[in-house]
């Protein structure tokens, strides 16, 4: 969340303190989901798992630009988004093994992991099939002046979904404080985007609806939280919706069930040369924010807590059979 703090560290808009938060939590998002897939691997987690991994400068930079009382919905790539907002690790990945201890009871599990407190709204599985909710909540905070913006995340591939175009529309005929995040990681699944969009660019997709809209890093953590912050005080103006486009990559597959076999070896190799944790790494260092001692110290910490959470959910309970049914319908109205 968004630091209250004056000060400033000489090169970077943030103290000290913040810069290696957003370190401590892009490693920690880079080491939890390399564990999940060796969970996954194990048979540990079922079902689908979509790793994070290359794209995390983008949850920790703009959940870093916003306010507690703001909204998140993501997509079902929405590990780094609960992590970033500051979920317990445990927790999360406890949910990811269908425990009771999970963040929802286990009843969610990856692609629908969410937190009321953190006013985290999950992790959707049905592309774009968020977009619209998230309108719904921006404009109740309009109609209830609750000074409110919404962070929106979604893929690439999304922005050729009817949803989409819906929700772009309303939000911009409403002037609603939404911001609509792309994720662009150049792949929709398997399929490039040159191969199903008319329009590679996506932030211009957001012309249609006259809707202000920038191109930014994905892989620059602080880019990232500068951009987003701008758009955060555009929202939050009563300016209406605002459209990012952030340039990412994934390193691994759209899951783990993903073969992989619609790109080169040599393509990925290539993009991990923008690999964000480095980059952020390396500027740190140069600009003698940081020492190598200190960025050992994080490592060593978070490498104990992923180990710990991978530990919590293993010896954690499954759900007992009987709440099977728990949840599925409302509770029955007593008619008076």
């Amino acid at each position: 969340m968004a630091s209250t703090k004056k000060s400033r560290t000489k090169g970077f808009p943030l103290e000290k303190s913040d810069l290696l938060d957003m370190y401590r939590q892009m490693y920690l998002i880079r080491e939890f989901e390399n564990s999940s897939a060796e969970q996954y691997a194990m048979g540990k987690i079922a079902g689908f798992l979509h790793l994070y991994i290359g794209e995390e400068a983008i949850a920790v930079g703009s959940i870093k630009a916003i306010e507690e009382r703001d909204h998140v919905l993501g997509h079902y790539r929405d590990h780094g988004y609960a992590l970033a907002l500051g979920l317990d690790p445990g927790e999360v990945m406890a949910e990811l093994f269908g425990k009771k201890t999970g963040v929802t009871g286990g009843r969610g599990g990856s692609m629908h992991l969410a937190d009321a407190s953190k006013n985290f709204w999950g992790g959707f599985a049905i592309v774009s099939g968020h977009l619209l909710p998230s309108v719904g909540l921006a404009y109740a905070s309009k109609y209830m002046n609750e000074d409110r913006v919404v962070l929106c995340y979604f893929g690439d591939g999304a922005t050729n979904a009817g949803a989409f175009h819906e929700a772009m529309n309303m939000a911009a005929v409403w002037e609603l404080p939404i911001i609509f995040y792309c994720e662009n990681n150049l792949y929709g699944m398997g399929t490039a985007v040159e191969h199903v969009s008319a329009v590679q660019e996506m932030a211009k997709k957001a012309l249609a609806y006259d809707m202000p809209s920038m191109q930014i890093d994905g892989q620059n953590v602080i880019e990232v939280y500068e951009k987003t912050k701008e758009a955060v005080e555009h929202c939050r103006s009563g300016k209406g919706p605002m459209f990012i486009e952030a340039l990412t990559y994934r390193f691994r597959g759209h899951s783990m069930a993903d073969p992989e076999q619609y790109r080169e070896r040599e393509e990925v190799e290539q993009y991990r040369a923008y690999d964000p944790i480095p980059l952020f790494r390396d500027r740190l260092l140069e600009e003698k924010v940081v020492t190598e001692d200190e960025l050992e110290e994080i490592h060593k910490a978070v490498n104990e807590q992923v180990k710990a959470a991978v530990k919590f959910a293993d010896e954690s309970e499954n759900p007992p059979l009987e709440t099977l049914a728990d949840f599925v319908y409302a509770d029955p109205i007593t008619v008076r």
